[in-house]
């Protein structure tokens, strides 16, 4: 009889494998799901960063054209002989690129104050349908002239 009993107690049923494969399982599945959340999150973090590369770049090409006025509409190609025009079609084209057709930007001004308006479509990091996602910018383009008191 005690042979008996020392056998039945070697190795593992296979229900006690089902188990530890189905607690596996739901361990590697949360894992995949973190993983993916992370990417989303990536990509959107990355189109922010994108977003804030193009708008410095145009609010160093204003501060460096400071006598253009820059909240006229963007022209539809390239003119390499005016610098205010060429700036305008590389803001439109840079954000066309990295957002898509549905990007847009803008430019206001407000005496001296530009705000640069970058907007694009980030609802694969929302989970919604149509989730717009804006980076805005205000910077003081020139130094307020002295006055004497």
């Amino acid at each position: 009889m005690r042979g008996w009993s020392k056998r039945a107690q070697e190795g593992m049923t296979l229900i006690e494998v089902l188990v530890a494969l189905l607690v596996l399982a739901v361990g590697l599945l949360g894992a995949a799901a973190i993983q993916l959340n992370a990417l989303k999150y990536t990509d959107s973090s990355r189109m922010t960063s994108q977003a804030s590369f193009i708008a410095y770049d145009m609010m160093d090409r204003i501060r460096a054209n400071s006598g253009a006025d820059y909240t006229v509409t963007p022209p539809t190609s390239g003119n390499l002989s005016v610098a205010r025009d060429q700036d305008l079609y590389d803001f439109t084209t840079n954000i066309v690129n990295f957002g898509g057709a549905t990007a847009t930007g803008s430019i206001t001004r407000n005496q001296r104050v530009y705000t640069i308006t970058i907007t694009w479509d980030d609802s694969r990091a929302a989970n919604t349908a149509d989730s717009r996602r804006s980076f805005v910018l205000t910077s003081r383009a020139t130094v307020d002239p002295a006055t004497t008191p």
